[in-house]
């Protein structure tokens, strides 16, 4: 019973030394040319450590944050059109004032900063938020430069060129090409159909109409030494 009520009463006592060591925290937004007023800002809020406390930025660009207790905080600014820098806080209940020190976002704090800013807390806009991007103009070229614009232009530029290719051909090419047209058609109307069991007809009578290459020659004189020695003697005589 005398441990419990130690407990809360030493739980009372650090409450107490927090309040009694919280302080409020000041600052104030510099103005510049990304963002020249309230108007231009729009509603803002300051946070430590991403909102568990905050405070408002009024008209004249001042904020407070109140009943801060001693520790090492992250401060930042909630803005819907510009972008801060993040600020590292550090409130120690041996100094009536924090060190502010500069602090890049994702770094432990386990690491500090070496380089230190003043206090009240001065935080400029570094940059506006863009949401849309603005329309590519047209281009002429750029579209040429597409792959599928130079597949066209390819494709027309064949279609353009055969009726040319066509008269040039020699007679019997043409008769070729004419024919694996009709061909590649007949496969293409039948695999459309869904019945291809007169395909490997198809094939073979392709494979039948192609003219054979290779042909016998003339003999020009005997084959065998026998005939060679008889037409010597015939010639003798």
């Amino acid at each position: 019973m005398k441990m419990m009520h130690m407990l809360s009463l030493l739980g009372l006592l650090l409450s107490w030394s927090n309040i009694v060591f919280a302080l409020e925290l000041n600052g104030y937004i510099q103005w510049n040319d990304l963002c020249s007023n309230y108007e231009a800002l729009g509603s803002a809020k300051v946070l430590l450590d991403a909102g568990k406390m905050s405070g408002r930025v009024t008209r004249n660009g001042n904020f407070s944050i109140p009943d801060v207790p001693p520790g090492t905080y992250i401060l930042s600014v909630l803005s819907h059109d510009h972008s801060f820098d993040h600020v590292r806080i550090d409130v120690s209940p041996s100094e009536p004032l924090p060190e502010v020190r500069s602090y890049v976002f994702g770094t432990p704090l386990l690491t500090t900063s070496s380089v230190s800013l003043p206090y009240p807390v001065v935080l400029t806009p570094r940059h506006e938020n863009k949401y849309f991007s603005p329309r590519d103009s047209f281009n002429l070229l750029g579209m040429f430069q597409s792959p599928m614009m130079m597949i066209m232009a390819l494709t027309g530029g064949m279609m353009l060129a055969m009726p040319y290719i066509m008269k040039n051909l020699d007679p019997e090419t043409l008769d070729g090409l004419k024919g694996q047209q009709a061909k590649a058609a007949n496969i293409q109307e039948l695999m459309q159909s869904g019945d291809p069991r007169g395909l490997p007809a198809l094939l073979a009578a392709g494979e039948d109409s192609k003219p054979s290459t290779s042909a016998i020659k003339p003999s020009t004189g005997p084959s065998t030494p026998q005939q060679r020695k008889g037409g010597k003697g015939n010639k003798r005589r």
